[in-house]
């Protein structure tokens, strides 16, 4: 059976004192990875003792130098922990728990607001005359207009029925490009200089799609710094829960604004805060589908419901499933991206004309967000590679459970008006 090695504390500094005192020094177990450094943790799964962070990451990489020295500690427990972690969380899923609940009331009231749409006019919003007007490219101005096209263009531009005229932005997560993001290992970007035979049109290249510039959104310009500088306390374990809650903000604010958020910092930031409960409320949800719900119950909400509603929260947790499964790099280049947006609606903030009260709370909240933006974004840093496939697939199943429970909806719906068409024609 193996031991581990134990150093007193005089061995260990060198220092001479009388055999009385080093009889009572405190004894120190080293590390079973580095054989360098004090231990001051224990692996759950194989109680192996290690030093530090790195050093637990090593222990699952097989091939090392001391890995004779750590040989009870594997891959094996950074598996065992992410799959306990999975069904812990498949188990909170129940058919009847609060979230499905909330989830249910929140469709009934969107099927129902629908409705009420669809029985509303089904008018042209300009003239004919108009619209051939804008198809060969003449400016048109607010004075051409109608009263009644006024009131109608108005009626449009609040419901975002105008952002059918607008083409569909591709996320820079879908682009094949993700997929080669560097990073360097201290988290910042790698800078590479574009030479003339990069951009030459010849060799085995050319049939790629081509990165255009600021195509994917650069990682940290300085190195990021260890969690420990950040803070005395061990990281909250409901971190990866958090990390949803951001990353469907992030998603819905870029595909609101089709992806240039450049054009309205401030208005963006105020959006993102109002999604992310984590971050516009100082939330703190315990679960994926507890997050999840307070997402898809803002989304539907009067205030974004002509965003497409659930619909479009469903095609949300794709892509956060999608950034997820792209892994470590991705994350870091995200949440760096909305570092910078909620950093510009500060910004902007200050040259932007509001009362002193309501800029004061604006600026608190926007500097608390960039707080704990920067913070998630260090964490994510030092996470395992293996740890982003079973959030994701977490992601996956409470996907699946909602369309499900959509449907299932929907039909109880279409049976309701069934039965009560049949009975009025009995009437």
């Amino acid at each position: 059976m193996e031991r581990d090695v134990v150093v007193s504390d005089t061995a260990a500094t060198g220092s001479s004192s009388s055999p009385s005192a080093a009889s009572f020094a405190a004894t120190r177990v080293i590390c079973r990875v580095c054989q360098k450094q004090f231990a001051q943790y224990t692996c759950p799964r194989c109680n192996s003792r290690y030093c530090s962070l790195p050093c637990y990451k090593d222990a699952c990489i097989p091939g090392l130098p001391s890995a004779d020295a750590h040989k009870g500690h594997s891959l094996q427990c950074t598996e065992s922990f992410m799959r306990e972690n999975v069904m812990d969380e498949l188990k909170q899923m129940q058919p009847e728990d609060e979230s499905k609940k909330k989830m249910i009331d929140i469709l009934k009231r969107l099927h129902l607001e629908e409705e009420m749409d669809s029985d509303g006019e089904d008018e042209s919003m300009l003239s004919e005359e108009l619209i051939q007007k804008v198809m060969s490219g003449e400016e048109i101005k607010i004075e051409d207009l109608s009263d009644d096209e006024v009131k109608r263009f108005r009626r449009a531009l609040a419901s975002g029925e105008l952002s059918k005229m607008i083409e569909p932005w591709t996320p820079w997560w879908k682009k094949p490009s993700a997929r080669l993001i560097t990073l360097s290992p201290d988290g910042s970007q790698l800078i590479r200089q574009v030479r003339e035979e990069d951009t030459a049109t010849s060799g085995p290249m050319t049939d790629q799609e081509p990165v255009t510039i600021n195509e994917i959104p650069e990682g940290p310009e300085s190195p990021l710094p260890a969690l420990k500088q950040l803070t005395r306390a061990e990281p909250s374990p409901l971190l990866a829960v958090h990390l949803v809650d951001i990353l469907y903000s992030y998603c819905f604010t870029l595909r609101l604004y089709n992806g240039d958020w450049h054009s309205d910092p401030l208005g963006a930031s105020t959006v993102a805060l109002s999604m992310s409960k984590v971050m516009g409320e100082d939330a703190k949800p315990e679960t994926v589908p507890e997050a999840l719900t307070a997402c898809i119950e803002e989304t539907c909400s009067p205030a974004y419901r002509h965003t497409g509603g659930f619909r479009f929260a469903i095609g949300l947790l794709d892509d956060i499933i999608s950034i997820l499964s792209l892994g470590h790099n991705v994350l870091v280049c995200a949440l760096s991206d909305f570092h910078r947006l909620i950093e510009a609606g500060k910004s902007m903030l200050k040259v932007e004309k509001v009362g002193k009260t309501e800029s004061a709370q604006s600026s608190s909240k926007l500097r608390g967000a960039a707080r704990k933006l920067f913070f998630m974004t260090c964490w994510v840093h030092e996470q395992p590679e293996e740890a982003w496939p079973p959030l994701a697939r977490i992601v996956e199943v409470q996907k699946a459970s909602l369309e499900e429970l959509d449907t299932g909806n929907r039909k109880t719906d279409i049976k309701s008006k069934q039965q009560s068409k049949v009975l009025i024609e009995e009437l």
